[in-house]
């Protein structure tokens, strides 16, 4: 139970601290990043933002269409899509 509740906060911060300085849109335009570098950087993001977003819907106790709908605001909001 401890180590399950350590690896959520350290996802948690992890994530929030990719996402702290904006949407993933933001931060790879302030990096200049292009081409495979963006891609790659989007597709790390968008999972991490996933992750991070379906541990608060569960932590929320949402389940069906309110998860499915809280998470995909949730993703876009943190990937600026």
């Amino acid at each position: 139970m401890l180590k399950t509740a350590l690896s959520l906060v350290m996802l948690c911060g992890l994530a929030s601290a990719a996402l702290a300085d904006g949407s993933c849109k933001s931060v790879a335009a302030d990096k200049k990043l292009a081409g495979a570098a963006m891609n790659s950087f989007m597709k790390k993001c968008q999972n991490d933002a996933r992750t991070t977003c379906d541990t608060t819907a569960a932590s929320k106790k949402l389940a069906g269409a309110a998860k499915t709908s809280f998470t995909k605001k949730c993703v876009n909001d943190a990937t600026g899509t």
